[in-house]
């Protein structure tokens, strides 16, 4: 009986341990092919950057309204560091919306139509926003940020990925 309790123990530790490595074990980013709204076609994830944002937004979101310059001032900072950052905008968005704010505001990265919902989906069928995915330069996504990005954390973490 002794003998039993002890497997049975040692199996549930292993799982145990298993599920936490699979909770922290950094995911892969989906190879998904998109087009810009100016017509650029591109990889979402692209090896030649040293760090890239995807951030998906509204132009109803109050938050992604709010986040928007402080993206566009961290793009502007770290681009010639090999910062990428790629708005992606929500299916229920329309695309008249989309260009018309990212005209007025002077988006300065590329901006992407979800239409179907099918890059929303690709990334755990993202359905709250703003959420930002932190890609690092091996493409291994670090961080999921639901809700408006911390600029400060956002730069620090950046200095130390783009500095080593």
């Amino acid at each position: 009986m002794a003998k039993k309790s002890l497997w049975l123990l040692f199996v549930l530790l292993a799982l145990l341990v298993l599920f936490f490595l699979s909770l922290t074990a950094n995911k892969k980013v989906p190879e998904i092919r998109v087009t810009s709204i100016t017509g650029e076609a591109f990889q979402l994830y692209q090896v030649k950057n040293n760090f890239t944002i995807i951030n998906f937004w509204a132009t109803d979101c109050p938050g992604c309204i709010k986040e928007m310059p402080g993206l566009a001032a961290t793009y502007n900072q770290f681009r010639g560091q090999g910062l990428e950052i790629i708005a992606v905008s929500m299916s229920y968005d329309p695309p008249n919306h989309v260009l018309n704010f990212t005209q007025k505001n002077k988006i300065p990265f590329p901006v992407v139509l979800d239409i179907d919902g099918q890059i929303a989906q690709s990334f755990e069928n993202i359905r709250l926003t703003p959420t930002s995915i932190l890609i690092d330069k091996n493409g291994k996504i670090i961080d999921k940020v639901i809700g408006e990005l911390d600029f400060n954390k956002l730069n620090a973490l950046l200095k130390k990925h783009l500095d080593s």
